[in-house]
C-alpha cells in the first residue's frame, strides 16, 4: 500500500529562516527519484535547488512561484511504495488540485516518515517534531462587507499575503504562542510596535510571514495610524479592519491625504527581498555599527601592468589583474594584521584572524554578491586566478552556495570595471576593512623627475576605526601602493 510522505522546506544553513519559491521543477503527478531536485528557491544568500529525500509520485505542491515560505513549511507530498501510481490525480496533471491548498495535509491515518528531518543534505536525522495543522477558513466576505469597498479596492488586494479581497486579515488577540518562526518577522514587528497577536498569517498553519507584517504596517501608515477594528467577527473567522477599502482606494488614486503607501501613477514599488534585501540589511547594519573612515592614494600602475603582460607572455595559465591585487592584499595583511579582524561587540574584543578569507565584490543580474576565496593567503597568482574565475561564473549563474558567500575576513572591491576612478566603500560587516580599486587609465605623471604619461589607479581603503588608527591604515595603503608601483617589492614576502 502506498504511503504519503510530506517533505518540508529544509534548513538551508547559515541562519536562514525562509526562502522564496523561484521555480517548481516537478508537477503534481510526476514521478521523482530520491535526491532529485524538485524546486528552486532563493534565499538571502543564493539560489538553491532543493532535492527531495523520497522517491515516488508527487501528490501535492504547497506554494506558488514567488511565494515566500519559512523553514519547516510543507513543500510537497509524495506517495511512495507499492500502489503509488494510484495516487496520480485525476485532474489536470499541470495543476496542484485541491490537495495542494496551503491549509491541507495528508490524512490522519497516513503514516509519517521515520527518516529525514528538515535538513538540506544528509537526510539521516530523526523525524522533525510533529506540528498540529489546521485548515484555514476559505469563506468569502458577506455581501454587506463586500459592498463597503470600491472595485479598485477589491482588485488591489488580490494575491497579496495577509489580506483577502482587499481587506487586512486581522485576528482577535488570543492567549498562547504566536505562530511565528522567523526572528526577522518578530524583530520587524517589535521595532514598529505591532502586536503580532492581532494578525492572521497567510503562511502554512497560519504562520505569520514578513509580507503579513509589512502589509499591516503599510495599511496603518496609510490611515495615519493603526486602523480601528470592528468588534464583530468576520464570517471567515477574522476581524475586518474598518476603512481599509477607502485606504486602498486612496492608494490607487495617489490621494494626497495618505502617507506611507500612496503611490502616484507611474511610480513603482520594488520589494527589498532576496539578494537585494540582504544587501540592504547588511549595508545598513554596517553604517549603524561600524565607525568607518576612508583614506586613498593615487598610484602608478605601469610596472604592475608590464609585469602581468610578461607573465602572460610566458607559457602557462593567464594571470588576472584581480589575482595580482589579491596577492598584494594578502601580503599587506601579513604586515598589518589589525585590518584582518572583526570586533566582538558583546565581549568588547578585537578578534584577529590567522587566515585570510578574501571576499570580492561581484555584480550579477540578481544584485551585488561577495563570494569568498578561502585561504587566499596560501594561494599563488595562478590558483587565485582560477578560483576568482570559478566563483565569478557561479555568481553569474546563481549557483553560489551559502558557504561560498560567508566567512570573509577582508574584501577587495574592483569598482574600476564600472569605469569610475574612486569610491568610498562601505565595510562588509562584520569585517574591519575593504580595499577599493578604481580604473587604470593613462594620466600625466611625474616619473623619474620628468612629466610622462603613465597608467594611474586610485586606491581607497575604508576601515573600522575601532581596530586601528590612521597610522596603521595609512601604512597598509602605502604598502599596497608601493607593490602596485614596484611589483618587485612582493619578492620580499614570497
Amino acid at each position: 500500500m502506498a504511503q504519503v510522505l510530506e517533505f518540508k522546506l529544509p534548513d538551508l544553513g547559515e541562519g536562514l529562516t525562509e526562502a522564496e519559491i523561484v521555480r517548481w521543477l516537478v508537477q503534481v503527478g510526476d514521478v521523482v527519484a530520491v535526491d532529485q531536485p524538485v524546486v528552486e528557491v532563493e534565499t538571502a544568500k543564493a539560489m538553491v535547488e532543493v532535492p527531495c529525500p523520497y522517491g515516488g509520485v508527487v501528490t501535492a505542491r504547497f506554494g506558488e512561484e514567488g511565494a515566500e515560505l519559512p523553514v519547516g513549511a510543507p513543500l510537497l507530498t509524495v506517495a511512495v511504495g507499492e500502489g503509488a501510481e494510484g495516487h496520480r490525480p485525476a485532474a489536470d496533471p499541470g495543476t496542484d488540485g485541491g490537495a495542494a491548498r496551503a491549509g491541507e495535509q495528508p490524512g490522519a491515518g497516513e503514516r509519517r516518515s521515520e527518516g529525514s528531518g528538515n535538513v538540506l543534505v544528509g537526510y539521516g536525522t530523526s523525524e522533525a517534531p510533529a506540528r498540529r495543522r489546521r485548515v484555514r477558513p476559505q469563506g468569502r466576505a458577506s455581501g454587506a462587507a463586500a459592498g463597503s469597498g470600491t472595485a479598485g479596492a477589491e482588485s488591489s488586494g488580490a494575491g497579496v499575503p495577509g489580506r483577502a479581497n482587499g481587506r487586512v486579515r486581522v485576528a482577535e488577540p488570543v492567549d498562547g504562542p504566536v505562530p511565528v518562526i522567523s526572528p526577522l518577522v518578530r524583530r520587524l514587528a517589535r521595532e514598529n510596535d505591532l502586536d503580532l497577536r492581532e494578525l492572521t498569517g497567510s503562511g502554512p498553519d497560519g504562520l505569520i510571514l514578513r509580507a503579513d507584517v509589512e502589509y499591516a504596517l503599510r495599511a496603518a501608515a496609510a490611515q495615519g495610524g493603526r486602523a480601528t477594528r470592528e468588534t464583530g467577527p468576520h464570517p471567515d473567522g477574522t476581524v475586518r479592519e474598518q476603512a481599509l477599502a477607502a485606504t486602498a482606494g486612496a492608494a490607487a488614486t495617489g490621494s494626497a491625504g495618505s502617507t506611507g503607501s500612496a503611490v502616484p501613477p507611474g511610480d513603482v514599488r520594488i520589494p527589498l527581498k532576496g539578494v537585494r534585501g540582504a544587501v540592504a540589511d547588511k549595508l545598513a547594519r554596517s553604517r549603524r555599527e561600524i565607525p568607518d573612515a576612508t583614506c586613498w592614494v593615487d598610484a602608478d600602475a605601469t610596472e604592475l601592468m608590464r609585469a602581468r603582460a610578461a607573465m602572460n607572455a610566458a607559457s602557462g595559465p593567464k594571470i588576472s589583474l584581480v589575482a595580482l591585487l589579491a596577492r598584494i592584499c594578502t601580503a599587506a595583511l601579513a604586515r598589518f594584521p589589525e585590518l584582518n579582524s572583526t570586533v566582538d561587540t558583546q565581549a568588547r574584543e578585537i578578534v584577529r584572524f590567522d587566515h585570510v578569507h578574501l571576499g570580492f565584490a561581484a555584480q550579477t543580474d540578481r544584485g551585488l554578491v561577495v563570494p569568498v576565496v578561502r585561504d587566499a593567503h596560501a594561494r599563488d597568482a595562478e590558483a587565485l586566478t582560477s578560483e576568482f574565475a570559478r566563483l565569478t561564473e557561479a555568481a553569474r549563474a546563481g549557483r553560489l552556495t551559502p558557504g561560498e558567500l560567508t566567512g570573509g575576513t577582508f574584501t577587495l572591491n574592483n569598482y574600476g570595471v564600472f569605469g569610475v576612478d574612486g569610491s568610498t566603500p562601505i565595510v562588509n560587516h562584520p569585517e574591519a576593512a575593504m580595499l577599493g580599486v578604481g580604473r587604470i587609465v593613462p594620466k600625466p605623471w611625474v616619473h623619474e623627475g620628468e612629466l610622462a604619461v603613465r597608467q594611474v589607479v586610485q586606491l581607497s581603503l575604508t576601515f573600522d576605526h575601532r581596530v586601528c588608527d590612521g597610522g596603521t591604515a595609512g601604512g597598509f595603503l602605502r604598502y599596497v601602493a608601493d607593490c602596485v608601483e614596484q611589483p618587485a617589492v612582493l619578492l620580499r614576502t614570497l
